[in-house]
């Protein structure tokens, strides 16, 4: 991994001199745009929509749009006078229970790794912060922009988890929740059961991505200069449960069936009764006369 930042965790009167790497990566097929017919590669240049000129990176300022549609034009100097930390500094706020931060408050995740002279000190505060059971609320400024975040450790290592502001996180506003929809006992004990039915260990190394698997399949075959071979259709998605308790009840079966091993029962064959009525039926119904060849 290779560092993308340099600074110090400022906790109290002691400073910890840490550099910062990524913790996550996209695993993701990336791609080009191209020319379908050759292949090319699509460029793009910058042009101004006012003269229709290409414009240089030098020449290129920051705009905000207000809402007449008219823009302001900031240049580096307007930005030099804000109030965003320059020191390098991971400033130690306060401390709190990790269950009283809602994880949607969560954006990305970063290591923190000792330089040679602050490991101690960083293995002090990670060991008293691991006892404590506690999360560090913590301040940084990260490509310019000012964030709060928490410190956690994970596998002997601090983990910086930068956070969204309060005022960034939208506010659920549905309908559905003004209505008075009513749930049965019998639906929420069965609901219920189908959740403990369910549980296990969270592991996961059990889950991976088909589609990404796929699709490598496909570019593979591509380059062989093999035939692409369309993976198995999977099943139909059900609509919207008629009877939610049956719905409930066959899931709940269904998951039984899973953790034993079981294989799903077969459907029931039709009964003597129903099958001499059926034939009764058929008996009963005016037969059709045949017609005559030309």
């Amino acid at each position: 991994m290779r560092s993308i930042w340099k600074g110090a965790i400022s906790f109290g009167l002691v400073t910890i001199p840490v550099k910062l790497y990524s913790a996550t990566e996209q695993k993701d097929v990336t791609f080009h745009q191209v020319h379908r017919d050759d292949g090319g590669r699509i460029r793009y240049k910058r042009v101004c929509t006012l003269d229709g000129e290409e414009v240089s990176y030098s020449d290129i300022a920051k705009g905000y749009e207000l809402g007449t549609g008219e823009i302001v034009v900031l240049t580096d100097e307007d930005f030099e006078g804000l109030p965003l930390s320059t020191s390098r500094r991971i400033d130690v706020l306060q401390f709190a229970p990790a269950e009283q931060i809602d994880p949607i408050y969560f954006a990305k995740s970063y290591y923190l790794e000792p330089d040679a002279q602050g490991a101690k000190p960083y293995v002090l505060l990670r060991n008293a912060l691991e006892s404590s059971g506690q999360v560090a609320v913590v301040k940084v400024a990260l490509r310019q922009r000012e964030s709060l975040a928490t410190l956690r450790v994970r596998d002997g290592v601090f983990v910086l988890e930068t956070m969204l502001w309060p005022d960034e996180i939208r506010r659920p506003d549905f309908e559905f929740l003004e209505e008075d929809i009513e749930v049965r006992a019998q639906e929420l004990k069965m609901a219920e059961s189908l959740i403990t039915t369910m549980e296990a260990d969270f592991d996961p190394t059990e889950y991976h991505d088909t589609y990404r698997e796929a699709l490598q399949e496909v570019i593979e075959a591509k380059v062989a200069g093999k035939e692409v071979v369309a993976p198995p259709e999977g099943e139909e998605e059900a609509g919207p449960a008629v009877d939610l308790m049956a719905a409930l009840r066959a899931s709940v079966e269904a998951a039984k069936r899973e953790r034993t091993g079981e294989p799903a029962k077969p459907k029931k064959a039709a009964s003597k009764s129903s099958a001499s009525k059926d034939a009764k039926e058929k008996e009963a119904a005016p037969k059709r006369k045949a017609r005559k060849s030309a």
